[in-house]
């Protein structure tokens, strides 16, 4: 079972994910609720990463077992070889929805390129981007492997639970704000810049996945 065990972190959008789901839930559980349109007191169960789970978060298959779920259709490993994503933390909506959560404190945090460890897995990674990046439309002005690759790998495994498996999942791409130990925005609107542009390079403004998609804003200064 992928799980990986960082412990308690002392900084970055790791340490205040973890402090925002164990300390101040109801904070990341209102906001969610808006963008879902659910009750302004829906609960949301959080599966990780949780204090009691040793702060654990969760890769590959074991992404699904925590969730509680298969795949249906299409199976992970036809879609992306092992070792990839690891998510920052899941989460289970009262009405069943899946949440695969994906958190960032400043904005070079956006920058990432694929590590795929052998040329077999890195073509795996790249026809199921394309496949994802076909299905939206996109016409990209930057390879998806690099250098926003991290989103992009996001928004194909969203791809592979929504579309290739019927699955009611949902990207929450929290972002923090006023995070000044790591020199992160200070403003929602700059962070909506540089996901304006991440967008913009990647081809992708409105498209078939956007209402699956749900960008959180969390303040860290109300929840010192």
């Amino acid at each position: 079972m992928a799980r990986l065990v960082p412990k308690t972190a002392t900084k970055g959008s790791q340490k205040w994910l973890q402090v925002l789901v164990n300390t101040h839930p109801e904070v990341v559980d209102r906001a969610l609720a808006v963008a879902l349109g659910a009750k302004p007191d829906a609960h949301i169960q959080w599966l990780s990463p949780l204090n009691s789970d040793d702060y654990a978060e969760y890769q590959d298959q074991a992404v699904f077992e925590r969730l509680g779920m298969t795949l249906p259709n299409h199976p992970l490993a036809s879609f992306w070889p092992a070792r990839g994503p690891v998510w920052d933390g899941l989460g289970i909506t009262q009405r069943g929805e899946l949440l695969l959560v994906e958190a960032k404190s400043h904005i070079p945090e956006l920058l990432s390129s694929a590590g795929a460890s052998s040329a077999a897995s890195l073509d795996r990674i790249r026809a199921s981007l394309e496949e994802t990046r076909t299905y939206l439309g996109a016409h990209s002005y930057v390879e998806w492997t690099t250098p926003l690759y991290q989103y992009a790998n996001r928004l194909a495994h969203l791809y592979l639970l929504r579309i290739l498996n019927d699955l009611p999942a949902f990207l929450v791409m929290v972002y923090f704000v006023n995070d000044h130990e790591q020199g992160g925005p200070t403003t929602q609107e700059e962070w909506q810049g540089a996901i304006l542009l991440q967008k913009t390079l990647l081809g992708l403004r409105r498209h078939k996945l956007s209402r699956y998609i749900l960008n959180i804003f969390i303040d860290v200064e109300t929840l010192i």
